[in-house]
């Protein structure tokens, strides 16, 4: 059993509107925020882009979801499907890890 610190989730109009664009449900974004294949520095300042894969062999896609931390909550800013397979830019996943992990256990 995983014991983790939460943050409350709080989800943009911006958000709520792609994500019904796109078909996402909350359930498939807060899995990319629980365990995300990539993460990488967000275009707005103080930003991180989560990624999962998804689709098919024949149909890949990713989906992205933009995320801003503050003190007590993660503010979803926007989630989108993305066709076909992006290339990674930076890797800013080990960076999140060893601060989540640093707040964790402090």
């Amino acid at each position: 059993m995983e014991i983790q610190k939460s943050k409350n989730i709080f989800w943009t109009k911006h958000s709520k509107g792609k994500m019904y664009f796109y078909k996402l449900s909350e359930s498939q974004i807060k899995r990319i925020l629980r365990s995300p294949k990539r993460a990488e520095e967000g275009v707005a300042p103080d930003t991180i882009a989560l990624m999962q894969p998804a689709g098919s062999r024949k149909n890949p896609y990713e989906i992205w979801v933009m995320v801003q931390d503050e003190k007590n909550k993660r503010k979803i800013i926007s989630a989108w499907r993305y066709p076909g397979k992006t290339k990674p830019k930076s890797k800013v996943l080990s960076d999140i890890l060893y601060n989540e992990f640093n707040e964790y256990s402090s």
